[in-house]
Protein backbone atom coordinates (compact mmCIF):
# COMPACT_ATOMS: atom_id res chain seq x y z
CA UNK A 1 0.00 0.00 0.00
CA UNK A 2 1.28 3.08 -0.58
CA UNK A 3 2.65 4.98 2.17
CA UNK A 4 2.07 8.54 0.13
CA UNK A 5 -2.09 7.24 0.66
CA UNK A 6 -0.87 7.23 4.63
CA UNK A 7 0.54 10.52 4.06
CA UNK A 8 -2.18 12.27 2.52
CA UNK A 9 -4.88 11.04 4.58
CA UNK A 10 -3.90 10.21 8.28
CA UNK A 11 -1.14 12.31 9.06
CA UNK A 12 -2.91 14.33 11.33
CA UNK A 13 -3.83 11.08 13.40
CA UNK A 14 -0.03 9.66 12.84
CA UNK A 15 1.16 13.46 14.50
CA UNK A 16 -1.59 12.78 17.47
CA UNK A 17 -3.90 15.93 16.26
CA UNK A 18 -6.75 13.30 16.37
CA UNK A 19 -7.87 9.88 17.21
CA UNK A 20 -8.52 7.95 14.13
CA UNK A 21 -8.35 8.70 9.62
CA UNK A 22 -9.76 6.44 6.80
CA UNK A 23 -8.40 5.85 3.51
CA UNK A 24 -8.61 3.25 0.97
CA UNK A 25 -6.10 1.32 -0.56
CA UNK A 26 -6.29 -0.78 -3.60
CA UNK A 27 -5.44 -4.77 -3.28
CA UNK A 28 -4.44 -7.22 -6.02
CA UNK A 29 -5.88 -10.03 -3.44
CA UNK A 30 -7.62 -9.90 0.05
CA UNK A 31 -4.64 -12.05 1.13
CA UNK A 32 -1.71 -9.67 0.19
CA UNK A 33 -3.38 -6.38 1.53
CA UNK A 34 -3.72 -8.34 4.96
CA UNK A 35 -0.04 -8.91 4.60
CA UNK A 36 0.22 -4.92 3.97
CA UNK A 37 -1.47 -3.90 7.13
CA UNK A 38 0.31 -6.62 9.47
CA UNK A 39 3.54 -5.31 8.27
CA UNK A 40 1.87 -1.35 8.25
CA UNK A 41 1.05 -2.90 12.30
CA UNK A 42 3.89 -3.63 13.43
CA UNK A 43 5.61 -0.07 12.63
CA UNK A 44 2.07 1.71 14.58
CA UNK A 45 1.91 -0.75 17.46
CA UNK A 46 5.33 0.52 18.32
CA UNK A 47 3.52 4.37 18.84
CA UNK A 48 0.54 2.84 20.39
CA UNK A 49 -1.68 2.88 17.13
CA UNK A 50 -3.35 0.44 15.16
CA UNK A 51 -4.68 -0.47 11.21
CA UNK A 52 -7.66 -2.19 10.56
CA UNK A 53 -9.64 -2.78 7.44
CA UNK A 54 -13.24 -1.94 7.74
CA UNK A 55 -14.11 -2.90 4.67
CA UNK A 56 -12.86 -4.88 1.47
CA UNK A 57 -14.75 -4.18 -1.53
CA UNK A 58 -13.85 -5.51 -5.26
CA UNK A 59 -10.01 -4.10 -5.91
CA UNK A 60 -10.41 -1.95 -2.70
CA UNK A 61 -9.80 -1.69 1.34
CA UNK A 62 -11.19 1.02 3.29
CA UNK A 63 -8.26 0.88 6.11
CA UNK A 64 -9.25 3.14 9.62
CA UNK A 65 -5.27 3.82 11.34
CA UNK A 66 -6.37 4.74 15.17
CA UNK A 67 -5.15 5.99 18.59
CA UNK A 68 -7.09 2.93 20.50
CA UNK A 69 -6.28 5.08 23.68
CA UNK A 70 -7.75 8.14 22.30
CA UNK A 71 -10.74 6.42 20.46
CA UNK A 72 -11.65 4.93 24.09
CA UNK A 73 -11.26 8.75 25.57
CA UNK A 74 -13.69 9.82 22.65
CA UNK A 75 -16.31 7.17 22.73
CA UNK A 76 -16.95 7.92 26.49
CA UNK A 77 -17.57 10.88 26.07
CA UNK A 78 -21.73 11.25 27.13
CA UNK A 79 -22.52 12.52 23.80
CA UNK A 80 -20.92 10.29 21.70
CA UNK A 81 -21.87 7.34 23.48
CA UNK A 82 -25.30 8.68 23.10
CA UNK A 83 -25.35 8.42 19.56
CA UNK A 84 -24.18 5.03 19.56
CA UNK A 85 -26.67 3.46 21.77
CA UNK A 86 -29.56 5.09 19.55
CA UNK A 87 -27.66 3.40 16.58
CA UNK A 88 -27.72 0.37 18.68
CA UNK A 89 -24.29 -0.22 19.79
CA UNK A 90 -23.14 -1.84 23.16
CA UNK A 91 -20.87 1.64 24.67
CA UNK A 92 -18.50 1.03 27.33
CA UNK A 93 -15.53 -0.57 25.36
CA UNK A 94 -14.17 0.86 22.20
CA UNK A 95 -12.94 -2.12 20.82
CA UNK A 96 -16.60 -3.34 21.35
CA UNK A 97 -17.78 -0.31 19.11
CA UNK A 98 -15.44 -0.99 16.51
CA UNK A 99 -16.22 -4.15 16.22
CA UNK A 100 -19.94 -3.14 15.68
CA UNK A 101 -19.06 -0.36 13.49
CA UNK A 102 -17.41 -3.34 11.18
CA UNK A 103 -20.46 -5.51 11.09
CA UNK A 104 -22.22 -2.12 9.85
CA UNK A 105 -19.73 -1.53 6.89
CA UNK A 106 -19.86 -4.84 6.02
CA UNK A 107 -23.22 -5.57 5.99
CA UNK A 108 -24.41 -2.35 4.83
CA UNK A 109 -23.80 -1.10 1.43
CA UNK A 110 -24.69 1.82 2.97
CA UNK A 111 -22.25 4.34 5.32
CA UNK A 112 -22.77 4.68 8.89
CA UNK A 113 -22.85 8.29 9.57
CA UNK A 114 -21.97 7.59 13.50
CA UNK A 115 -18.16 6.83 11.69
CA UNK A 116 -17.37 10.84 12.50
CA UNK A 117 -17.54 9.53 16.14
CA UNK A 118 -14.13 7.40 14.91
CA UNK A 119 -12.97 9.89 13.40
CA UNK A 120 -12.84 12.96 16.10
CA UNK A 121 -15.47 14.51 14.47
CA UNK A 122 -17.47 16.09 17.12
CA UNK A 123 -20.49 14.64 18.71
CA UNK A 124 -22.54 17.51 18.30
CA UNK A 125 -21.95 18.05 14.16
CA UNK A 126 -22.53 14.09 13.95
CA UNK A 127 -25.58 14.81 15.51
CA UNK A 128 -26.92 17.31 13.31
CA UNK A 129 -25.57 15.67 10.16
CA UNK A 130 -27.30 12.12 11.40
CA UNK A 131 -30.90 14.45 11.91
CA UNK A 132 -30.55 16.53 9.16
CA UNK A 133 -27.59 17.43 6.70
CA UNK A 134 -28.79 20.30 4.93
CA UNK A 135 -30.30 22.28 8.14
CA UNK A 136 -28.02 24.79 9.72
CA UNK A 137 -24.48 23.51 8.20
CA UNK A 138 -22.08 26.40 8.77
CA UNK A 139 -18.76 25.12 6.91
CA UNK A 140 -17.26 22.13 5.54
CA UNK A 141 -14.04 20.88 5.85
CA UNK A 142 -13.04 17.17 6.72
CA UNK A 143 -16.60 16.95 8.50
CA UNK A 144 -19.78 19.27 7.82
CA UNK A 145 -19.62 21.94 10.56
CA UNK A 146 -22.89 22.86 12.35
CA UNK A 147 -21.39 24.41 15.40
CA UNK A 148 -18.15 26.06 16.61
CA UNK A 149 -17.02 27.02 13.35
CA UNK A 150 -14.08 28.77 14.47
CA UNK A 151 -13.35 26.06 15.70
CA UNK A 152 -13.29 23.51 13.18
CA UNK A 153 -11.61 25.84 10.79
CA UNK A 154 -8.75 26.43 13.34
CA UNK A 155 -8.49 22.67 13.18
CA UNK A 156 -9.04 22.39 9.68
CA UNK A 157 -5.86 24.42 9.66
CA UNK A 158 -3.96 22.55 11.37
CA UNK A 159 -4.72 18.75 9.86
CA UNK A 160 -3.54 20.96 6.46
CA UNK A 161 -0.93 22.29 7.91
CA UNK A 162 0.23 18.73 9.49
CA UNK A 163 -0.23 16.83 6.20
CA UNK A 164 1.80 19.19 4.44
CA UNK A 165 4.80 18.69 6.63
CA UNK A 166 4.50 14.87 6.45
CA UNK A 167 4.55 14.95 2.58
CA UNK A 168 7.29 16.83 2.69
CA UNK A 169 9.36 15.27 5.30
CA UNK A 170 8.60 11.95 3.50
CA UNK A 171 10.18 13.15 -0.05
CA UNK A 172 13.25 14.30 2.37
CA UNK A 173 13.15 10.68 3.20
CA UNK A 174 11.67 9.99 6.17
CA UNK A 175 10.61 6.69 7.37
CA UNK A 176 6.76 6.18 7.93
CA UNK A 177 7.96 5.13 11.23
CA UNK A 178 10.11 8.70 12.51
CA UNK A 179 7.16 10.42 11.36
CA UNK A 180 4.71 8.98 14.23
CA UNK A 181 4.53 11.06 17.24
Amino acid sequence: MPIQDIINQCSPTLAGLKTGSLFSARMKSRRQINEEIHDLNMILHKKGLRAVPLRYMKDKVLIYIYRPDRLEEDLRQADAEAILKEQGYTTGHAGLCLVQLIRRLREDPGFPHEIGLFLSYPPSDVRCFMEDPCHGMQCVGCWKVYSNKEEAERTFLKYKKCTEIYARRIREGRTLEQLIV
